[in-house]
């Protein structure tokens, strides 16, 4: 039976994206504080279609404003790790990276009454310590990587990527990668960004246009993988948040309906990955 898997999720930085770039003034930090207002309504979006969506949030949130995170735990959405502060990986020693993800966990049970099941890099950029880390620590899923589409595969370990010499693969682990885009993330499309050196990520698009967008990747699954496919759509809750985002967003569920989607949290989408690859293999 075709089965069109979608994920909503949603990076709930908080203020703790705008700290770990160093901007701490008043503006930045009100940026992202604005999430407390969006996120009541949020919830209740997506209790309006019945639809269970997953929360990536560092444990500087769940720290900092716990009565912001409450109303999805409550609701029964999936809690996931997305580090303690919002710094990448990539900058950190093997020590400090297993703080963050030691933190970040010990956050999410305190505030869940269990660990986390799925990780996401923030800014999406892994170390080469980090897929180690994640199995250490019973992380079953990690949504930081783009190497597909539709599809989820087992991320790899000890890749070796030299200059001059061709790339060798390395060994597949048993941590499940669930696949992300910047293209099917509303930050680059919608957030406006002064940054420190100068650059400005301009944002601010049409919503409309980037909806176009959207369901047109859907449609495009349904396609391609007319038996089975999982696509995953990144929101930020202060930047989707904004009203005109909003209905975006509420459009794009209806459109999504309309198209036979099945709307499941990344913990869930994984368990059916993993089920119709072992029957598969039983065939």
């Amino acid at each position: 039976m075709p089965r069109h898997i979608v994920c909503l999720t949603f990076d709930h930085d908080h203020m703790s994206g705008f700290i770990a770039r160093g901007q701490t003034t008043p503006t930045y930090i009100s940026r992202g504080e604005y999430d407390a207002v969006v996120i009541p309504r949020l919830v209740a979006l997506l209790g309006r279609y019945d639809i269970k969506a997953t929360f990536f949030t560092p444990g500087h949130t769940i720290d900092s404003s716990p009565q912001a995170v409450m109303p999805y735990v409550e609701a029964g959405h999936e809690l996931a790790h997305h580090g303690w502060t919002h710094r990448l990986p990539a900058s950190l020693s093997r020590d400090e990276e297993e703080e963050e993800i030691v933190r970040g966990n010990n956050s999410i049970k305190r505030i869940s009454g269990q660990f986390a099941r799925g990780y996401r890099s923030p800014a999406w950029d892994l170390s080469p310590h980090s897929i180690d880390l994640l199995l250490k620590h019973r992380i079953q899923y990690d949504s930081s990587l783009m190497g597909h589409d539709y599809d989820c595969y087992y991320a790899r370990q000890d890749d070796v990527v030299e200059l001059k010499k061709p790339f060798q693969r390395g060994r597949e682990t048993r941590l499940v990668e669930m696949p992300i885009s910047w293209s099917l993330d509303d930050y680059p499309h919608f957030e406006y960004m002064r940054n420190a050196n100068g650059s400005i990520q301009a944002g601010l698009m049409n919503a409309n246009n980037v909806l176009a967008n959207f369901v047109d990747d859907f449609s495009y699954m349904n396609e391609v993988c007319p038996e089975f496919g999982i696509l995953t759509y990144t929101f930020h809750p202060h930047v989707i948040g904004r009203g005109h985002r909003m209905m975006m967003l509420e459009r794009l569920i209806k459109a999504l309906q309309a198209g036979g989607a099945v709307f499941m949290t990344m913990e869930q989408a994984m368990k059916e990955w993993l089920a119709r690859r072992q029957a598969k293999a039983a065939e």
